[in-house]
Formats: structure tokens, C-alpha cells, sequence
């Protein structure tokens, strides 16, 4: 690993690190929590899982050439109605590919999938509710605005269903989906920036994404 390369791994570890510090202290920021609004599964959760549901869907199992598109790291905590973290949940991510195409029978252009991006992952949470994928940046499709699909969900009970958006993306506000929210907070709770990592020698891009719960979920 190069000099270049570490400097970008200690700005992610550091992002990780600030983030959990912050929630780490009792009270802190509970005033601006805001409950993450639920959304539309959608037709295009996986009806196929893939056999590789790891959090890195830039690598197909053992292969070795990436998907396709701008390498996003996408983060964030799973907090229950008050801050706390949530252990032990299971959070899923589904998307589109560079193409536009979902890990579906029925993605219309599913003829033009990359076969080399994942389309689908998992990630189990520790204890600071702390969750990682690498990922691509969403790209629209006819229709959509890009986003990330969410599910949580924990000793096999769904927790929440939901979607992330990209702040600023020209997309949204021609978006149904994403102007059926129409709390402010909430909205802005599901739009986040994709930010360039300093010093990526790829163009690397960094999003944090945190979900807050409307619920205490089981221990």
C-alpha cells in the first residue's frame, strides 16, 4: 500500500472514528435527531440473491476486475428513537449498477448488466451501530432520480425500509418518490453528499448515511 493509499485510509478511519466519538457521548445532538422516513421497497429488491452478499460490491466473490463507476464508501450508524446505537442489526443495500440496471429478472435493461458489480450487500452492526459498503455512485434511471435502497432489520424482524439520495442531484426534485416526503428535516435526513476523498488517486468519494429508528428494537 502506497503513501497515497494510506492517507486515504486514514481519512475514512477518521471520518468512522469522529462519527462514533460524537454519538458515543449520552445526550449529545438528541435534540437534532430526526426519524428517518420508511420508502418504497420498490420492485427490484434481488429476487435472485447473489452467492457473494458481502459489504464490497465492487468485487464479485473472488474475481478480480471491479464494477464499473465512480468507487463510493458509504457509512453510517443504525440509532434507535433515542440515539442509541443498534447492535446486531442487519442492514441491506441494493442499486443499480453504472448501467442503470438492477440485480433483477425484471430491470428492464437487464440485458446490459455489469456482471462484475454486486448489486446487493450486507453488513452486521457492532456495537456503535457503525455500518461500511463500498460501493459506486448511484446513477438515474428512466423514472428515477439515483438512489441506494435500504432495509434494516434485526432477529428477523423488518425494521425499516428506506432510500439515499444524492444532495444537490438535479434528479430529485422531478422525483415522486423523493418529493413524497415533505417534511424538510426528514428530506434532508435521506439526501446526503457524496464528497471527494482528498488525496484519492482514483477520485474516490465518501457519504455518510445515518438511520434513525422510529422504535427501540428487541435486544
Amino acid at each position: 500500500m502506497n503513501e497515497a493509499d494510506l492517507r486515504t485510509r486514514r481519512v475514512l478511519l477518521g471520518t468512522f472514528a469522529l462519527g462514533a466519538a460524537a454519538w458515543a457521548v449520552p445526550g449529545v445532538f438528541a435534540e437534532e435527531l430526526v426519524k428517518t422516513p420508511p420508502q418504497t421497497e420498490g420492485p427490484f429488491y434481488p429476487d435472485r440473491l447473489p452467492l457473494d452478499t458481502d459489504n464490497d460490491l465492487l468485487i464479485v466473490n473472488a474475481g478480480i476486475t471491479p464494477g464499473v463507476g465512480e468507487i463510493s464508501h458509504v457509512t453510517g450508524r443504525i440509532l434507535d428513537a433515542n440515539g442509541k446505537p443498534v447492535r446486531n442489526a442487519l442492514v441491506e443495500i441494493w442499486q443499480v449498477d453504472g448501467n442503470g440496471a438492477y440485480l433483477h429478472t425484471g430491470s428492464s435493461n437487464g440485458e446490459k448488466r455489469d456482471r462484475n458489480f454486486q448489486g446487493f450487500g450486507r453488513f452486521l452492526t457492532g456495537s456503535t451501530g457503525e455500518y461500511y459498503f463500498r460501493t459506486v455512485k448511484p446513477v438515474p434511471y428512466p423514472g428515477r432520480c439515483p438512489h441506494i435502497h435500504y432495509k434494516v432489520k434485526k432477529g428477523g424482524r423488518e425494521l425499516i425500509v428506506t432510500q439515499c439520495y444524492i444532495k444537490g442531484h438535479p434528479g430529485n426534485e422531478r422525483d415522486g418518490i423523493w418529493r413524497s416526503v415533505t417534511d424538510p428535516k426528514q428530506r434532508e435526513a435521506i439526501t446526503v453528499p457524496f464528497t471527494p476523498i482528498p488525496d484519492s488517486r482514483i477520485g474516490e468519494l465518501a457519504a455518510r448515511f445515518d438511520i434513525v429508528l422510529g422504535m427501540t428494537p428487541p435486544a
